[in-house]
Formats: C-alpha cells, structure tokens, sequence
C-alpha cells in the first residue's frame, strides 16, 4: 500500500517497484465511486472498489471495474498523445516540438490577437472531466489574466440547466440532498433518468430499497421503457418535452385535493398564489392528452409524491425524494422542467428531511467542481454571480486584479457561432470534444476550421478534435494525475496519482500555469502590480486559494484541508472553518440562501416543442447513455472488455 494512502501516524517503506495500492476515485460518471488502485514497477495493473467510500462501499460498475484495461501500456502508443505538436500552417501536418517551443508560440499568438481584437477574440472551453483545480486555473487564467469572460464548458449542454432550476428555486446551486436518503425515502421519482446505465451505483443501492421495503414507491418520468423503468411502480412514459404540463398536473393535484402543505408554503416560500393560478387549468385530463398518458396515473403520481405512500395522509407525509438528471436537463425548457420538479417539492414541504428532496444527479465526475469554481461564462467563484458587481469585486480583491469583465462571455454553443462568424479568433479546448459531441455539428467543425488558432490540451489522440488542432498538448489521465472532485452528493474526494504519466504528458492545472506565466509576461498590465496571480507549486495550492474563495459561501469549505482529506476521507460541504464534519442535508431549518431565507416557486407556462411528432414524422429522437461506454468512448472506446 501507498504510505500516502494510510491512516495519519501511520508510517510505510515501499520499495521502489514494489505493489502498491492507492486509493483515487473513478472518472465516470458523478456518483463519485472511490476506486483503489493497484500498481507495480510504475504501471498500473488492477482496480477495486474502495470500501470505506461512502458513494459506493467497494462497489463498482463494468466501466469503472475495468478502469485499468484503459491504461495499459501496449495501448499508449496507439491511443494517447505523449508529446507536445505544433503547426504554423493549416495545410501542414503538426510537428514534435520542445514544451517551450509550443507554449511559448501560443503565447505569442494569444497575446498577438488580444492586443489587435480585444480580450473577447479568444475563449476557453474546458470540462466536467477536469478536477477541481484545472477548473479553477483556466477560469481565472480567462477571467483574471485575459480579461474575457468566453470561458465555457461542456456541462452547459448537460448541468446548466439543473444549476439555473435550483438558483431560481432555492436559491443556490446546491443539491440538498445525499446518497442515504434513497434509504429513507418512502417514494423515488426518477425523471430523465435511466440511472441503471448512467448512475449504476445509485441505481444498485435504489434496488436494494426496493427489496428491503418493498411498499416503497418507484415512479419513473422517461419517454423510454428503459431498465430503470423496469424497476417502477409506475411508469410515465410521456412524449419528449413535456415533462413541465406533467408537473403542473401534478401540482393541480395536489392543490385541489388538499395535498400540500400550507405551513410549510407560508412560513418558507415565495410565490405560490400565481403558481396556484397557472396550474388551474392543468388538470390531469388535460395534461393527459398533452403527455400521452392516462389521466389516473397522473393522479396517482401526485397522491404519491404529495404523501410519500399510498395509505398516508397529509397529517402522516411521507417523505419523497426525486432524482433526476438529463432528461430534464438537456432541452429548450431545461430550466423549466427542473424548477417544476422541485416546485412539487416545495408544495408540499417534501425538502430538508430525511428521504426527501429533489436531488440532481450529475452527468460528470467533476461537473459539480467546475460549478464550485465557477468555471462557467456567467458563474464566478464559490457561487457568486458575474452579474452582480458585489460578487465581482469580491472575486477582483481575492486574484488582486484590478476589475474582473462584467459583460458576460459566451457560452459553449454561442463561443462556435462567433468562431464560425469570425469574431472569436482562437480557441483553447480541454478535456473535451467538441467535434464529436456539441449540437450541430456542421457549425462546430466550421468554428474549427475558420478560428485562426486551434489549442488542444488532449490525453487521446483518437478524440475527433484532434485533428482540428493547430497546437496539440498532452495532458495526463486517470491514474497519472492528483487534485480533487466533487460528486453529486457534494461530497469532495481526492483524486490521486498511481503511475507516472506516460512521455511528456502534463496535468492540465500545470499546463495552464505554465502558459499563463509566459503569457503574463506580455500582458503586464493585468498583473495589477503583482508578480504573478499563479503562484502555484502544486494542485493542492490551487485548491488552498479556491477553498478561500468559499469563505462564508453557501459552499464554504474553510474548515477543510488536503490534510483532514487524507485523514477523515471524503467530506460534504458546507465544511466551514470551525466544524468537525460536512453537512449531509441542506435547509433542515426551512431557511435557504435567499435575501429573504425563502425559496422560490417558478411560475413558467408549458412551451410545447418546437417540432411535435404527427403522421408525417411519427418517430422522436432523444439522447442517452450506454451502459458499457462513456461520453466519446475515447477511453472506453479502447477496452474490448466493453
């Protein structure tokens, strides 16, 4: 075993080569499952289930399982990009180069094009796979040094919609809610979510409810009879992009038969009288032939949520808890459908309790850190608005720059359309792949090609970017690099190095100093003074200044260390200064970050789609996980056990 891996006080002499185990977390999906890694003579050889993480208790699904299959070093030559390339000319084939060489020419192209566009020419593109402290270095790289806000990521086409339905509720971005609960839960609504293959962790300790208390509710909201549907009591298989005249029947439910709780509503929310009055015309039969369901079971989905269980009452609520992910995320009305969900919850004071709450699940492992950091065109630090000039000074004062931008900067799908119209010069991306898995794809490739500079920071040279790339950067993977992630949970674990990384490979926090540094040089001005704003030796550097960042925050993780990390293992937040552990449910005391400490309920009308099925095209398409392969496959993609 690792000496880093043991208990504090403990002390371990490995020999050089000898086998090893170090405990790290997988980097799927954002169940956040603690892996142990095995390792001998520098390469990695196996993976278990850690089984003193609380995500998952040792268990682990077939990707996750198989997780050192995609390190194998018979593949690197094959599948990973191990040396820095560059090119001067388009029609020209990218050449090995020095580090240097290659970052010392981005700099120059970068600061070339801000000094004759502006700092908005360029735009960063980065991802939900970074660890936390990549995330906080490419955002105040844009934000901080650059001057530009066009710093976006891939978790808009997937989170930012549960982030906008929770600010507009409850007023932070903050899932309530924590793994147990499904434990305590006497009703589970999962909507847009086949969590049987995107979360099958989650979906695992869901069965083992179920079987253990079998009088527990599974309701399922999927247009697909999917194996998550399998499980269900009863399933809503509604037409695509309905989701919102469903949750407004529901409401008209439960408003008409006496189900919420006017308690709750008044000493806690805002907003229920026009909400009331929106749904009055939704009623079950109306909503029925809208969603393409049965009325009744309509009905029966809000008796179930309202009370918990079939045979209580309203004086005997039950709790509810509803978990959700991209199907209500990744539409038109993402942020609609999401504050529908929880304006259920809301109704009926089903938030704050044991088993109850509305409860995003997260597509990517780290989506929840880049959130945290604000890694976002419109987001900054610690959940703190770019909107806001309060919020943005306070940010000014931590880098100590002189102003961060107020305009906000584009975000994933507006950053191509102004590459593609040629306003956006250059575009840096990483970890990320946009020519195989952003919307229109006609346009995005477009982007690529007419940008007049192309960065990729990439582990794998298969990803379809690739060759879109004028500088390509190696960047390390999974097992080669250290740093933290957050899960859906809000639960922050470390993430640790198991093998070195494989020829010139780099971490993405470092790659991105490193090029800041040299870009600082030929930017002075936004050094305000200093003689650097990243005066970073190692990750856990980076996190220290992010950790500042959340003094007093809603997320304020001040009372945790790397140190209390390795000592105590994963930690939810809130952890501030002070406290002896995280907080596993939020607004148990009915009080939400708020001017006023209420939530909010969103009062937003049911938009039918844009293109509805009828005779001529019968057949809707909507989006979804494979069970054995993750996002582009670039990693899975390379391990024929899946």
């Amino acid at each position: 075993m690792n000496a880093a891996d043991l208990p504090a006080g403990s002390i371990a002499i490995v020999p050089e080569g000898a086998a090893r185990e170090t405990r790290s977390t997988c980097p799927y999906c954002g169940v956040g499952c603690g892996v142990l890694i095995k390792s001998e003579g520098g390469r990695i050889t196996g993976v278990r289930g850690d089984p003193d993480h609380p995500a998952n208790f040792g268990k682990l699904c077939t990707k996750g399982g198989a997780l050192h299959l995609s390190v194998m070093p018979e593949l690197l030559p094959q599948v990973r990009a191990l040396r820095p390339e560059l090119r001067t000319q388009r029609d020209a084939p990218r050449q090995a180069v020095r580090w240097d060489e290659a970052l010392d020419h981005v700099a120059q192209r970068f600061a070339a094009l801000i000094a004759e566009h502006g700092s908005d020419s360029v735009g960063f593109y980065i991802s939900g796979q970074m660890l936390t402290e990549d995330y906080y270095v490419f955002n105040k790289l844009a934000k901080g040094l650059v001057g530009t806000n066009n710093v976006d990521t891939n978790s808009r086409v997937c989170m930012s919609s549960a982030v906008a339905g929770y600010k507009a509720t409850l007023g932070a971005d903050a899932p309530p809610c924590n793994y147990d609960d499904i434990d305590h839960a006497a009703s589970l609504f999962l909507a847009g979510s086949n969590a049987a293959w995107a979360h099958p962790i989650i979906f695992r300790r869901i069965e083992n409810a179920k079987a253990q208390r079998p009088a527990m509710r599974i309701v399922v909201i999927d247009p697909r009879r999917t194996e998550t549907a399998e499980l269900a009591d009863l399933h809503l298989q509604l037409l695509p992009g309905t989701d919102v005249a469903l949750f407004h029947a529901m409401l008209h439910v439960m408003v008409w038969e006496g189900l919420i709780d006017p308690a709750f509503i008044a000493a806690h929310t805002n907003g229920y009288a026009p909400l009331r009055e929106l749904v009055r015309d939704m009623s079950p039969a109306v909503a029925a032939n809208l969603c393409g369901l049965k009325a009744q079971d309509i009905v029966t989905a809000a008796r179930w949520f309202a009370l918990g269980s079939p045979g209580a009452a309203a004086a005997t609520r039950q709790p509810t808890l509803s978990l959700y992910c991209q199907g209500l995320n990744q539409s038109s009305s993402g942020t609609a459908k999401n504050a529908g969900l929880i304006n259920l919850h809301l109704a009926c004071g089903q938030i704050g309790k044991p088993g109850a709450g509305p409860f995003s699940l997260t597509g990517q492992p780290n989506a929840m850190g880049g959130r945290e950091v604000g890694g976002m065109a419109n987001l900054l630090s610690a959940h703190r608005d770019l909107a806001n000039p309060a919020h943005r000074a306070e940010v000014a004062k931590l880098w100590g720059v002189a102003d961060v931008p107020a305009a906000r900067g584009k975000t994933a799908i507006e950053l191509f359309q102004a590459a593609a119209d040629g306003t956006v010069k250059a575009l840096w991306i990483a970890c990320t792949n946009p020519a195989q898995s952003l919307p229109d794809q006609a346009l995005i490739r477009s982007a690529l090609e007419r940008a007049e500079l192309v960065v990729v920071q990439e582990a794998y040279t298969t990803a379809a970017t690739v060759p879109y790339a004028d500088v390509l950067l190696p960047a390390t993977a999974w097992g080669e690099k250290e740093g933290t992630v957050t899960n859906s949970e809000r639960r922050i674990s470390r993430v640790r190095a198991a093998c070195p990384p494989p020829g010139e490979a780099r971490d993405d926090w470092a790659i991105a100093v490193d090029f800041a540094h040299r870009l600082e040089a030929l930017l002075p001005a936004r050094l305000n003074g200093q003689l650097t704003l990243f005066p970073y030796p190692t990750p856990e550097a980076v996190w220290n200044e992010h950790r500042e960042s959340t003094r007093g925050r809603d997320l304020d993780i001040t009372g945790l260390s790397w140190d209390v990390l390795e000592r105590d293992g994963p930690q939810q937040w809130p952890y501030p200064q002070g406290a002896t552990a995280g907080k596993p449910r939020l607004y148990d005391d009915g009080v939400f970050p708020t001017t006023d400490g209420r939530a909010s309920f969103f009062t937003g009308p049911f938009k039918p789609v844009a293109e509805p099925c009828d005779a001529r095209y019968p057949v809707a398409l909507t989006t979804g996980r494979l069970r054995d392969q993750w996002h582009g496959m670039s990693r899975t993609g390379s391990v024929p056990r899946l």
